[in-house]
């Protein structure tokens, strides 16, 4: 079975929900960056502030701020999986190394590709919960704007980042310096690109199938 994993991909490519599926399934700690510094941020750590003021302007964080909150987590971890990290090459190379000097090779990497038409589709149709951060789709989870999280009762509310304006700059955000990541890990042999079009359960069921196989 596969314990070390990275799923990569464009916004609403299904990440999310896809790394709490395969974590609960397989019992395996997962997170992303975003939620690491929510948890800074919530806690009112110089850390969480810092990383606040990039969210905000839907910027990607520096690479020292997600390295470190990433290492702060991953220490004293044998298995996880990460959600939309590493998010730069350099990001990544440094990654390689803070695994090399752990002893802890990744066993593989997951690219979920979507469109660029898709993710717009997806997108514009995003809810996030003001609370716990779990996100929703109009569309896909029958929802409005008043209804509240199914996880938590919280409130749902369009993130201030989700406009045309603001997706416009993410995906070439995304296609400058996040698709390259994808070529890195080609290169090292751990790429597996899943086609994300037939939505969340046939996703899951074929990252399930692999994720049983030997690394």
């Amino acid at each position: 079975m596969k314990q070390r994993v990275v799923l990569l991909g464009p916004p609403a490519s299904g990440k999310g929900t896809q790394a709490a599926l395969l974590g609960a399934t397989f019992a395996i700690p997962h997170t992303s960056t975003g939620e690491m510094l929510r948890r800074e941020r919530a806690a009112g750590t110089a850390l969480g502030l810092d990383a606040d003021s990039y969210t905000r302007q839907g910027l990607l964080f520096p690479d020292s701020l997600a390295l470190k909150v990433v290492e702060q987590w991953i220490d004293g971890r044998h298995r996880f999986l990460l959600d939309g990290f590493p998010r730069t090459v350099s990001q990544a190379q440094a990654f390689d190394r803070m695994l090399q000097e752990r002893h802890l090779p990744l066993d593989v990497v997951y690219l979920l590709d979507l469109s660029d038409t898709e993710v717009r589709r997806r997108m514009l149709g995003r809810l996030t919960c003001e609370s716990c951060g779990a996100v929703y789709n109009t569309q896909f989870h029958k929802i409005t704007g008043d209804s509240p999280c199914p996880k938590c009762g919280g409130h749902l509310a369009r993130r201030a980042d989700d406009t045309e304006e603001a997706l416009d700059h993410r995906l070439e955000q995304y296609h400058t310096l996040t698709a390259p990541v994808a070529t890195h890990y080609s290169d090292l042999g751990l790429l597996k690109t899943i086609d994300v079009t037939p939505g969340r359960d046939e996703v899951f069921q074929t990252l399930y199938a692999d994720m049983k196989e030997a690394a």
